[in-house]
């Protein structure tokens, strides 16, 4: 094995995770803030990447593109509100409906299984070959690191405003928001648009970035999200206290987690067991936490008895 080869690799594994660090903003604002695990993110990271790549190939500059992506992508949490809200159907299951949903809707997007898009003929945002040998403020690791400064710093505002603070307040105690005069149905909707706009914005960088939409391209994204948010807290969590620092902490979660799956890659693992393998990462980051606490219980008891 080369390691040479890693090396080369490391950047664009980083840039990849940077991108996907924005997709798991939008999965900490559901999974940690709201106490929802909303898998509508299968779907409308693919929303997000089909938009963009059609507006682009129907002429539209890369920066209206981008904007439509993030408003449709809204629109998929609208969606996913609705179901869980006005419908009563239960968060997880609305995801899923949604997601579902999705698929058919994304096909009629894109007009078929798989559009690509070429930097030669279109500018692009990011792209694969802006890694290497560009000036700095084309690069791709610049460009989304910015993206992701910006949308920390807009986060960082909003949940500090009243609304902001009302959907907190919902995500960790409904009741009680209730009691306050908080409409929570309205916070949780709000939160499932900024979630899965986030997502779809996820999605349009990411098929820039790799130069093709896929109708599958989105699948497994939660899983993704998740790994990034455990390992950006148990990594950086006693680090990093603010609010803006954690959502920081998890898109390097991201790249941490894209770095490792790099890794694994080098060493000649079977690249279709990475599914797997990622679901299992994320496993046993869920579970450090809980054996930390039944370990320090049992010491605790086993002290107490001497």
């Amino acid at each position: 094995m080369n390691i040479m080869s890693l090396i080369n690799a490391l950047p664009g594994a980083a840039a990849q995770g940077l991108i996907w660090g924005i997709m798991a903003i939008g999965v900490y604002i559901t999974f940690r803030i709201l106490d929802i695990a909303d898998l509508t993110v299968d779907g409308s990271l693919c929303t997000g990447g089909a938009v963009c790549i059609m507006m682009l190939l129907s002429g539209h500059s890369v920066g209206v593109a981008i904007i439509a992506a993030i408003l449709v992508g809204m629109i998929t949490g609208l969606v996913t509100g609705i179901f869980h809200t006005f419908m009563g159907i239960p968060a997880i299951l609305a995801g899923i409906l949604s997601q579902l949903s999705l698929y058919s809707v994304n096909l009629k997007i894109l007009g078929k299984a798989n559009q690509a898009i070429n930097v030669d003929k279109y500018s692009l945002l990011v792209s694969l070959r802006y890694i290497k040998n560009v000036a700095f403020y084309k690069n791709t690791l610049f460009i989304v690191a910015i993206i992701i400064l910006v949308v920390v710093a807009v986060l960082y505002w909003f949940f500090g405003t009243e609304i902001g603070c009302a959907l907190r307040a919902t995500g960790c105690n409904g009741n009680m928001s209730r009691a306050q005069g908080i409409n929570t149905n309205f916070s949780k909707v709000l939160g499932l648009m900024i979630s899965n706009g986030l997502v779809a914005l996820s999605g349009a960088l990411l098929t820039q970035y790799q130069g093709f939409a896929d109708i599958n391209m989105g699948r497994g994204a939660i899983v993704i999200g998740l790994a990034a948010v455990i390992i950006g807290e148990a990594v950086f969590g006693k680090i990093f206290r603010n609010f803006a620092l954690r959502l920081i902490a998890v898109a390097f979660g991201s790249i941490i987690y894209y770095l490792v799956l790099q890794f694994i890659i080098w060493l000649g693992v079977d690249t279709d067991l990475l599914k797997m393998l990622s679901a299992l990462l994320v496993a046993i980051f869920l579970a450090v936490p809980y054996w930390k606490r039944k370990y320090t219980k049992g010491s605790v008891k086993k002290g107490g008895a001497n």
